[in-house]
């Protein structure tokens, strides 16, 4: 059943209910496309900006010329904004009735606020007037509180600071400086400030009147203490030291008067090297010896003063190196007090309390800064005076051992125990590293007098000339003065030795280059030549060289040879060149007589060969050439006959020593390898063995030092008369090589039993020299496999018995490969 119209729908307009018709989303469309058509009319679009001016919109409109048109215009776009406004009111007329319920039943509940705010204001005022007065009383009463509590602690504190104030005063009083107790001294007086600065005493009269007092009674005692410091760092007095420090850690100032000593004593070093080397100040402080002007630009002297003026550098640097060496040990003894003293009451180190973590250690900051000063002024010293230059690099030994000298005090006085010194070996090498610039100007000097001294006794323009002894002792000399220059110092003794190595090293070379070669160096059939002689001389020359060289540096640590070794070596090198070819050539020469022994026939039997004193004419020939050798060669070459020089062996004496020492092996080699040997022939042989060793002692080499060669030989001429079954057993066979041995019994064995000379059927020169170039375990290879085709011949016959020899041939060299590892 429909509900009866109400009133508002009854009252409704007809325009009212003719909008009930209308599509809401119609007139939404019309009302858009109402105001896109004003969007884009260029008359219209100006209402929608925001920065519209009526005034410039009528003042174009009046311009345009159609003022008349533009009204019209703008009276059918108000008709038409009307009409959509009327639409939209009628399209959403049930919302705004909605709204308009929600607005009435809004306004009935702010009504009801509106009282319950009211009575709660009441309320609130009347709790504020209960609460107010007993809040004011409280208030009062708690400020009074804390006003009577503050000045009770005010009136303490400042009873208590008084009360300090008046032991400062009793301890302060007493008649000798040297009684009063500076370190509780220190300690009221910072208690006292402390006092007065935490609580903020200041204000307060009677406080301010014994503040000063304080303050002044401070100035003293850090006074006194300076002066008690100062006393003790000179003394060194650990006692009066720590108890200065203690005052000033009780006065709060440890970290800053230490600093201010570390700084004063900086100064001091930097003022003292400056001053050392301050060419002005010592012209002066000569009596101005040096004419007027005193010294010039260059830091030179003016002519006449120099030798005042090197005395006076030496004498400045001298005094600064006392006076770092007293800085130094001030400063470390400082720090020594400082890492052993701890305040009684807190236990704190009193050094830690002055160095903060990353902090240097005072000895480490003086170092530093007197290093860096003194690396300075040396640089400036050596680029800027000629002077200075010049005496430092002619007298860097002193120089160095000035600085040295200040080192080893520095390390000596700071040696102790649990301690750590006031130079470190870093800090050591930087200091030796200043004056490093003087080093390499010494050592370049030295090299060069050395090197001009060589040039000039073997230039290089000339071959044919040989110096003369009084130019070998002269460089001799001079490579002493500077050895003995530096021998003090081990470091700077290498140095100089090193240079010494490269003047030997090109004494060498220039030598090397005035060497004879070619035929006339090498001939022996005639006297010395003119090259030979020229060769003796240089190889004399090179000998006393290397002699009185090895002789300087003996006393010298075994590095000084090490350094001078391989130039020494090359010195040796050249001098046995100068004569090697000829000693070559006489070897050649006496190996060629000797050759000459299987020319012979030592296989003779009977009375007369037995009877026969002649010496063999191949040992006529080697003694004659010993002979020729020793008067035409070695009279020029050996000092004596004596093969010993004032107890060093000579390169001619070694050379000599090895020669004599070949001939009676190459001779004892081929004499074990004649076949046959008969009984006649033996004693030639001996006979031949015993010129032997008086031509070679007589004019070579005292046969008796030549050791093992020569007791071969002695070995070898009983051993030739032994019986087969006497020799397996000879203790004769120990002073004979293995070789010589199995080359003697070939002798005494049959035809058929080959030795290896006759197996490859080689020339006696030919295997000599293959013997020359084999091992005794090689030879013994060879001689085994002759031995084994002796013994297949003998059974390839049927027989089975052999030569005694065989047995043992192949017993002694079984032994022999047992005892010798194999190579």
């Amino acid at each position: 059943m429909a509900s009866p119209a109400s009133p508002l729908q009854r009252a409704s307009s007809p325009l009212q209910r003719l909008s009930t018709f209308n599509n809401p989303i119609t007139s939404s469309s019309a009302a858009a496309s109402a105001l896109d058509s004003i969007a884009s009319d260029p008359i219209l679009s100006a209402f929608l900006s925001p920065s519209f001016s009526t005034t410039s919109f009528s003042s174009a409109a009046l311009s345009s010329g159609s003022p008349a048109s533009t009204a019209e215009k703008l009276h059918s776009s108000i008709r038409l904004l009307d009409s959509q406004l009327r639409h939209e009111v009628l399209s959403r007329h049930d919302d705004l009735l909605s709204q308009l319920s929600s607005l009435h039943h809004a306004e009935l509940a702010l009504s009801t606020l509106r009282s319950s705010i009211s009575s709660l204001h009441s309320s609130l005022r009347k709790a504020r007037s209960d609460l107010s007065d007993p809040f004011r009383s409280i208030h009062a009463q708690t400020l009074q509180l804390s006003n009577l509590h503050s000045a009770s602690h005010l009136l303490n504190h400042s009873l208590r600071a008084l009360r300090l104030s008046r032991k400062l005063r009793n301890m302060a009083s007493v008649d000798e400086p040297e009684k009063l107790d500076l370190a509780k001294a220190a300690q009221l007086h910072s208690e006292i400030l402390t006092l007065c600065h935490e609580y903020d005493l200041a204000g307060i009269r009677v406080v301010d009147e014994e503040l000063r007092f304080v303050k002044e009674t401070g100035d003293k005692l850090r006074s006194e203490a300076m002066k008690v410091l100062g006393r003790g760092m000179d003394g060194l007095n650990q006692a009066e030291v720590g108890t200065v420090l203690q005052v000033f850690f009780n006065l709060g100032e440890l970290r800053a008067t230490v600093d201010q000593l570390i700084n004063k004593y900086k100064g001091m070093a930097l003022k003292s090297i400056s001053t050392a080397l301050d060419m002005k100040a010592i012209t002066a402080g000569s009596g101005g010896a040096f004419g007027p002007g005193g010294v010039r630009g260059s830091g030179t002297p003016q002519i006449g003063g120099g030798a005042k003026a090197r005395e006076a550098l030496w004498q400045r640097l001298g005094s600064c190196m006392e006076q770092l060496h007293s800085i130094v040990v001030a400063v470390w003894h400082l720090q020594r007090v400082l890492s052993k003293k701890r305040d009684p009451f807190t236990h704190v180190l009193l050094l830690d309390e002055v160095l903060q973590e990353g902090d240097s250690m005072l000895t480490d900051r003086v170092w530093e800064a007197l290093v860096k000063a003194f690396t300075s002024q040396m640089k400036s010293a050596f680029t800027a005076s000629s002077f200075v230059k010049e005496i430092f690099t002619m007298g860097y030994p002193k120089l160095f051992s000035i600085i040295e000298n200040l080192l080893e005090r520095i390390s000596r006085d700071t040696d102790v125990k649990g301690v750590l010194p006031a130079v470190s070996s870093e800090g050591k090498d930087q200091m030796i590293a200043a004056v490093e610039i003087f080093q390499t100007a010494f050592l370049a000097l030295c090299l060069s007098r050395l090197s001009d001294l060589v040039n000039t006794i073997f230039p290089v323009s000339s071959r044919g000339s040989v110096p003369s002894k009084e130019h070998i002792s002269r460089i001799i000399s001079r490579i002493q003065e500077e050895i003995e220059a530096v021998q003090l110092d081990g470091r700077l003794t290498l140095l100089v030795l090193r240079e010494i190595g490269k003047v030997l090293t090109l004494l060498a070379e220039r030598a090397e280059y005035q060497i004879s070669t070619g035929p006339e160096a090498r001939q022996v059939s005639g006297p010395a030549t003119a090259a030979q002689l020229k060769n003796f001389t240089l190889c004399q020359h090179l000998q006393d060289i290397h002699t009185r060289i090895s002789s300087m540096i003996t006393g010298l640590p075994s590095i000084a040879a090490d350094v001078l070794s391989p130039s020494l070596g090359a010195i040796y090198g050249v001098a046995c060149d100068s004569v090697t070819s000829l000693f070559q050539a006489m070897l050649e020469c006496l190996e060629s007589c000797i050759l000459q022994i299987h020319d012979q026939n030592f296989g003779v039997l009977g009375l007369d060969a037995a009877m026969d004193n002649n010496t063999s004419p191949y040992m006529e020939e080697l003694q004659k050439c010993i002979l020729h050798f020793r008067n035409a060669f070695l009279s020029r070459l050996l000092p004596s006959t004596n093969a010993t020089n004032g107890g060093t062996e000579s390169i001619c004496t070694r050379l000599v020593r090895n020669m004599a020492s070949r001939v009676l092996i190459v001779f004892i080699r081929h004499a074990s390898l004649v076949r046959p040997l008969s009984e006649s022939g033996k004693l030639r042989m001996a006979r031949d063995m015993a010129e032997l060793e008086l031509a070679v002692g007589q004019n070579l080499f005292p046969v008796e030092q030549l050791g093992a060669p020569y007791q071969a030989l002695r070995a070898f001429r009983p051993l030739i008369f032994l019986e087969i079954s006497q020799l397996g057993d000879s203790p004769l066979l120990q002073d004979l090589p293995l070789s010589v041995i199995l080359h003697h019994l070939y002798s005494r064995g049959p035809e058929e039993l080959q030795s290896p000379l006759q197996r490859n059927k080689l020339t006696p020169l030919q295997y000599s020299l293959w013997l020359d170039s084999q091992g005794e375990d090689q030879i013994w290879k060879g001689i085994k496999a002759t031995l084994d085709d002796y013994a297949a011949n003998v059974r390839a016959r049927g027989e089975k018995e052999f030569s005694p020899i065989y047995p043992l041939m192949l017993r002694l060299g079984s032994s022999f490969t047992k005892n010798t590892p194999a190579s």
